[in-house]
């Protein structure tokens, strides 16, 4: 039975509602005329039923209703909302799709929410210069469509792909299944151009290999939408391979197939793709797609070459015999383009089909050195009886990058405590084994208490000084990515007593 909520909590909880409900009125009475000066009017979204879809992004466990919605339609809209937002002190969140697993596209209560949802053309492709100027709502996916008749294509390649936007994309400095190879958004974008808070034009980058200035590009790309807001984004192409053949390796012993993983790069080899699956996630896939997965295998990889047919065979031949080296007890390779795509498509719907099997699933987000993929897929495990919850596992097996899915049901509140401190756990592991916090998801609100654990006091105030630099009152996105001292200070001291601060109690920047 639950225990009865004391009657001066509900008196708190119901003031403070009171207040919040007060001062989102008394914000939008002084924005919105001047909001209705700015952009027609179905533009303009502030009633409850029509703001209720942007109060969360893909991690939907964390919500806030925005104050008011603005979907413009040209850069000149866009520089004058952020221009009104800066003058009247109004915090700004930029969204594209709302496929972000992190919550750096919620809400904040007192806020616009940007949606640049019609920014979504594809302005030129440059078949000479191997290139696509977009604008920042173009689906990632779309690129490579409309790139395809050259022969060229986007390499990036989140799962993600045939929903989220290249603006997303920079604002996470997004990955991929083929990322080993290619590299990530920050090594496949050439320039970006948006707007300051202030709705000053700016641009980073440049269309040749190295723009004059500092190279604030890569400070750009990944900053989840704290120091600009992007409206267009050159990037490059790269022309499609004659071949690709992917391998499909079965291990009966996790510890094999993480160590298999670093043989094949010890070995001077740089596959195109490098995935790996523990069995619940292998046995989650293969009742949703039917591609033909290993169940009895503990954990599966996918190891893809591709380039000319010669340089196919010859990589699939060395990566073959380094994989019958660690001890795979399976391996199946490719044998046309039907089947590759057969092997791939258990990779690419991992997500849903986890939500197949479970209400509700978060899914991390970390880096660790791949020598210690076992490791960490052992210590996962540990965790799953410590937290009384299940774990898939699939990882970007190359770059160690990996992305366990937590089960467990948001409508128990007990189990969203336990996911929460379940994946904190996670995250500090990784950190602990020589990785990071993040590898492509982002920050947001989810991992701001897990900042703390990765960098020190000193570090997090030089990433606020890059904040202030271009955003002196902290308008955009305030309350992500950095956490604040306070925070941090009160994150040590619950970890201590055994607990951990709520998402809902985030201080703001």
């Amino acid at each position: 039975m639950n225990a009865a909520v004391r009657p001066e909590i509900l008196q708190t909880a119901a003031a403070q509602a009171h207040e919040g409900a007060q001062a989102v009125s008394a914000t939008m009475a002084k924005l919105l005329p001047a909001l209705q000066a700015t952009l027609p009017a179905h533009a303009i979204l502030w009633h409850g039923e029509d703001t209720i879809p942007y109060e969360c992004d893909g991690l939907t466990a964390y919500r806030q209703r925005p104050m008011c919605v603005v979907l413009p339609e040209t850069t000149q809209q866009v520089a004058a909302v952020l221009k009104l937002c800066h003058a009247q002190g109004v915090p700004v969140v930029a969204r594209g799709a709302g496929t972000g697993l992190s919550g750096g596209a919620m809400p904040h209560r007192l806020g616009v929410t940007l949606s640049l949802a019609k920014f979504n053309k594809i302005i030129k492709i440059d078949k000479f210069s191997r290139t696509a100027l977009v604008q920042c709502g173009v689906r990632n996916l779309a690129i490579s469509e409309a790139a395809a008749p050259h022969g060229l294509y986007y390499a990036p390649d989140p799962s993600s792909q045939i929903a989220c936007t290249i603006g997303g994309n920079v604002a996470e400095n997004s990955g991929g299944v083929h990322c080993l190879k290619y590299g990530l958004t920050l090594h496949n974008v050439l320039k970006v151009k948006g707007f300051t808070i202030e709705g000053e034009e700016v641009e980073f980058g440049g269309d040749t290999l190295d723009a004059p200035g500092l190279d604030l590009l890569s400070v750009i790309i990944g900053s989840e939408g704290m120091l600009a807001v992007t409206t267009e984004v050159t990037v490059k192409l790269v022309p499609k391979p004659q071949l690709a053949r992917c391998i499909m390796a079965s291990f009966d012993d996790i510890r094999k197939a993480g160590d298999a993983v670093a043989a094949v790069i010890a070995a001077g080899i740089i596959p195109a793709g490098l995935e790996m699956m523990d069995k619940p996630m292998t046995a989650a896939v293969e009742d949703f797609v039917h591609a033909g997965y290993d169940l009895n295998a503990e954990a599966i990889l996918l190891c893809e070459s591709d380039g000319t047919p010669e340089e196919v065979e010859e990589e699939i031949g060395r990566m073959t015999a380094v994989l019958q080296r660690c001890g795979a007890t399976a391996i199946a390779v490719s044998r046309d383009e039907a089947e590759r795509l057969k092997f791939w498509s258990g990779r690419k719907n991992a997500f849903p089909a986890s939500g197949r099997i479970s209400p509700d699933y978060m899914c991390m987000d970390s880096t660790i050195p791949r020598k210690r993929l076992a490791d960490i897929l052992l210590a996962i495990q540990e965790m799953e009886k410590k937290y009384n919850l299940k774990c898939a596992n699939v990882f970007h097996a190359g770059d160690g990058n990996l992305h366990p899915l937590i089960l467990f049901d948001a409508n128990d509140a007990d189990q969203l405590h336990r996911c929460e401190l379940f994946g904190a756990d996670i995250l500090e592991t990784s950190v602990a084994m020589g990785g990071t916090v993040t590898g492509e998801h982002g920050v947001g609100v989810e991992k701001l208490s897990s900042m703390c654990v990765q960098f020190s006091a000193e570090e997090n105030e030089q990433m606020f000084g890059v904040k202030r630099a271009f955003d002196a009152k902290g308008l955009l996105n305030p309350g992500k990515v950095i956490p604040t001292l306070q925070r941090c200070a009160e994150y040590g001291k619950m970890l201590v007593r055994g607990g951990q601060l709520k998402h809902g109690d985030l201080p703001r920047f």
